[in-house]
């Protein structure tokens, strides 16, 4: 009797903990989606220097390329950051006692982002001793480009650039490569030259 009460007590106890650890099921509930880290290289930069009617300095990690699209123009530049799925798209065009039309064209093409983006700050650049002048967009959000800058000087030379990449925007996982590319347009705007 006093071994089959033990035997009893052995199962219950088993029972009791095999209830214990299996028998308090919550439902599984889906993790939060990730973004894979970004990996960015050290800042470095090298001179873009032809017979282009300006220079500037870019990245080491981006590669000049022509734009060869349809309606692209003698001087139209790619920067592309292959390993980002990111370009630089870089126009220039001829001041023809027609830079009003020219820097509201550009105001225009950034402003039509307003629909996804939350905000866009501007930033004035100034250089009189080079004679460049200009306005950086910053558009904050989803929109598809998140910068877009003119540079000018405001009788022979325009100069217009818009950051993209070739993904569907999304500013949670974007928002490092936005900021680390930011910082290349700003200095790209800042060594630029005119011939």
């Amino acid at each position: 009797m006093k071994k089959a009460s033990l035997n009893i007590l052995y199962f219950v106890f088993i029972g009791g903990l095999l209830t214990f650890f299996f028998g308090c099921n919550s439902t599984p509930i889906p993790k939060p989606r990730g973004y894979f880290r970004l990996e960015f290289p050290e800042k470095q930069y090298k001179s873009f220097d032809s017979i282009f009617p300006y220079k500037f300095y870019y990245p080491v990690y981006g590669k000049v390329v022509m734009d060869n699209q349809v309606g692209a123009e003698k001087y139209w530049v790619n920067i592309d950051f292959p390993g980002y799925k990111a370009r630089i798209h870089i126009s220039y065009k001829s001041v023809n006692g027609n830079i009003d039309n020219l820097i509201e064209d550009v105001r225009t093409l950034a402003y039509k982002h307003t629909i996804k983006a939350d905000a866009i700050n501007e930033k004035v650049f100034s250089n009189p001793e080079r004679k460049v002048y200009g306005i950086l967009y910053d558009i904050k959000g989803n929109a598809a480009s998140s910068y877009q800058f003119y540079v000018t000087d405001s009788v022979k030379h325009f100069l217009r650039g818009a950051l993209y990449f070739n993904v569907h925007p999304n500013k949670d996982s974007l928002s490092p490569a936005v900021e680390f590319f930011g910082k290349d347009m700003r200095y790209l705007i800042e060594s630029l030259e005119w011939k």
